[in-house]
């Protein structure tokens, strides 16, 4: 599947295989954070969790140096492929988020995890580990937030981006715990998708009110305090 992703003003061009996660509104209000924060030709830029890797691609595009870690193989053939059909080139990396780029520090980390709350564990392989993350949906945030400070520069910035159906003062309490200065620095909100509409009596038993068919999305921006 080819698309246009992000937005008219970027344009890029990006392949999706089966598998892989598509740019979605996260993706784009993710992108539209990474913009905001005026990145600079040579800045290091890591990208957890690429999926497609257009994200790595716009930053790359700004003129970054930009690592793309997926545990996908799939995922990472097609951010590399993204990359070429742009212009663009990356650094990718096969591994379990920053584990695998054990010991380097970055200027800024993008993240768009898996956050969706699941009734059962997260599969190791096929479609759904894209967005499958623990029953409440935290599984890799709380992981990303709390290990922030070791892959982050003393004036790096971390941008992730999720649900609020998994806590929005979760993550900023956990991001400050870590050490940070948490924020929120962009939201929308949305009906709900097919995954969430298809385990939404799942999701009244475990306190989803009654009625509830929209979500927010939130970017959360960390730094060093």
């Amino acid at each position: 599947m080819a698309t246009e992703a992000l937005s008219a003003s970027v344009r890029l061009r990006c392949w999706v295989p089966r598998g892989v996660y598509p740019p979605q509104t996260d993706t784009r209000l993710l992108g539209r954070a990474l913009r905001r924060e005026g990145v600079t030709a040579g800045a290091d830029v890591l990208d957890l969790g690429t999926g497609s890797g257009i994200l790595a691609v716009q930053a790359a595009r700004l003129g970054a140096r930009v690592t793309a870690v997926d545990i996908s193989w799939r995922a990472l053939a097609a951010a590399w492929l993204n990359a070429l059909l742009n212009g663009r080139t990356l650094r990718v990396r096969h591994g379990d988020l920053a584990a695998a780029v054990p010991r380097r520090r970055f200027d800024l980390v993008l993240a768009n995890p898996p956050y969706v709350p699941a009734p059962g564990p997260v599969p190791p392989r096929g479609r759904a580990r894209a967005w499958d993350a623990g029953t409440d949906g935290r599984l890799l945030i709380d992981r990303i937030c709390d290990t922030a400070p070791t892959f982050l520069r003393p004036s790096g910035t971390l941008l992730i981006v999720h649900s609020h159906l998994c806590g929005i003062g979760a993550t900023l309490a956990r991001l400050e715990h870590a050490g940070l200065h948490a924020e929120v620095v962009d939201r929308t909100r949305l009906p709900f998708g097919h995954v969430l509409r298809s385990r939404l009596a799942w999701l009244r038993e475990q306190r989803l009110p009654a009625g509830t068919t929209t979500e927010e999305l939130v970017v959360f921006r960390g730094e060093f305090c």
